[in-house]
């Protein structure tokens, strides 16, 4: 198992048990490393820099006891922001109707990345709308998924 899927399955729980979800967990960075854990509220309310701290402060204490991590590392605590990663199933359903850009480990259909509206999950695969047709893409073969950054997004985010 590698580090960041060791990482995860320490966070998950005690996250969940604060009121909060994993979006993401990333260890990056080579002279200056650094764990970058993206989190959002369970009761879909927006995060705040006091959500983000009390994650902080909490899941520092658990690396520091656990120590899962060689040498020393940032800890960086973020919300998804609007042009969010899509890393879980439940987020291609939510996030279905908006502008998405995927990139896959292995070609589908002859491409890598794609981009389009999201139309969300047929059993285990993405449906995404694009310029020459629709395209199933599986999630095993997913690399990375974000929202697009639109007037329509930024709408749907303030007001909803």
């Amino acid at each position: 198992m590698d580090l960041e899927s060791r990482l995860q399955d320490l966070i998950t729980a005690p996250l969940e048990a604060m009121g909060y979800e994993l979006v993401r967990v990333q260890f990056q960075g080579k002279t200056h490393p650094t764990l970058q854990i993206m989190a959002e509220r369970a009761d879909g309310a927006g995060m705040t820099v006091d959500d983000c701290a009390e994650i902080s402060r909490s899941l520092s204490a658990l690396l520091d006891v656990e120590d899962p991590i060689q040498g020393g590392y940032v800890l960086e605590v973020s919300s998804p922001g609007i042009d969010r990663p899509l890393t879980r199933p439940k987020d291609f359903q939510a996030w279905a109707g908006f502008e998405a850009k995927l990139e896959t480990l292995v070609a589908v259909d002859g491409r890598k990345r794609f981009r389009g509206r999201l139309l969300g999950l047929e059993q285990d695969s993405v449906r995404i709308a694009l310029d020459t047709g629709e395209a199933l893409v599986p999630l095993a073969d997913m690399k990375s998924a974000k929202l697009v950054l639109t007037d329509e997004l930024i709408d749907a985010v303030t007001q909803g």
